[in-house]
């Protein structure tokens, strides 16, 4: 006797995503977070038009919106991608089990290599702590930190580095200035304000923007403990794109 099986709906997941202009969104979110206005000139489309899709992919929880700190008339919007992942798979797996998407391996680190400068304003807790968290994770990439107005390191980030078991005790705040001319692959704003003032750097850097909120703000251990908790999940993808960048770079044989 053949099995019954009863037509079921796709998984939300995939009329979410598989939308075309959904789609171009994720895809540019994937990259860096943006503002709505950069989103429109991104895909092309009016902004009436970007706003609605944008709240589709906020009720679906993939995609989360921040009020900027540099003008809060506007907004950012950033992809949540471990949440993409999760649904992925369940995606996946929903059409058959054998398609059941496996963990991402984790990144071979002591491979990839490139040149990377966080900013923040302070340059006293995001922007020290994002370049701890990826140069103890990755010995040949070459990793930096500065800001606008460079002020001593947090307290909070030096306890909170210590147990991910990174000294910043000994670290100083810098100016972005003292960069001024050097390449880099990725140049990463942590603030909303300082991506204001960025310079340019020469050699094409990839230019991201994570917009995070600061938690000298708040000064508590933890607030603090979540921007490390976000870090080590952005530098985690992060990782990955460096290591696909790699890759690329390679010549065929």
């Amino acid at each position: 006797m053949p099995t019954d099986r009863r037509v079921s709906s796709p998984p939300p997941f995939l009329g979410l995503a598989g939308e075309a202009l959904r789609w171009g969104l994720l895809r540019e979110l994937a990259r860096s977070d943006r503002r709505v206005g950069e989103l429109v000139a991104a895909v092309g489309q009016p902004q009436s038009l970007v706003s609605y899709h944008l709240r589709k992919l906020r009720t679906g929880e993939v995609v989360t919106a921040r009020r900027s700190s540099a003008d809060g008339r506007d907004t950012y919007y950033s992809l949540d991608l471990s949440r993409c992942a999760a649904l992925l798979t369940e995606t996946a797996s929903a059409l058959h089990p054998g398609l059941r998407l496996s963990p991402a391996p984790e990144t071979t680190v002591d491979t990839v290599t490139g040149r990377v400068l966080f900013l923040c304003t302070g340059n006293s807790a995001r922007s020290q702590m994002a370049e701890a968290l990826l140069a103890a994770r990755a010995n040949r990439i070459e990793v930096f930190s500065a800001g606008s107005h460079p002020k001593p390191v947090h307290p909070n980030a030096v306890a909170v580095m210590q147990d991910h078991g990174v000294d910043l005790s000994g670290h100083r705040s810098k100016h972005l200035s003292e960069f001024a001319g050097q390449r880099f692959d990725y140049v990463i704003s942590l603030c909303d304000r300082v991506r204001e003032v960025c310079p340019e750097f020469p050699g094409g850097a990839e230019l991201v923007h994570w917009s995070m909120p600061d938690p000298s703000a708040e000064g508590t251990g933890s607030a603090f403990r979540r921007t490390a908790e976000e870090l080590t999940i952005r530098i985690g993808y992060l990782l990955r794109t460096m290591a696909h960048d790699n890759e690329r770079e390679v010549p065929e044989p």
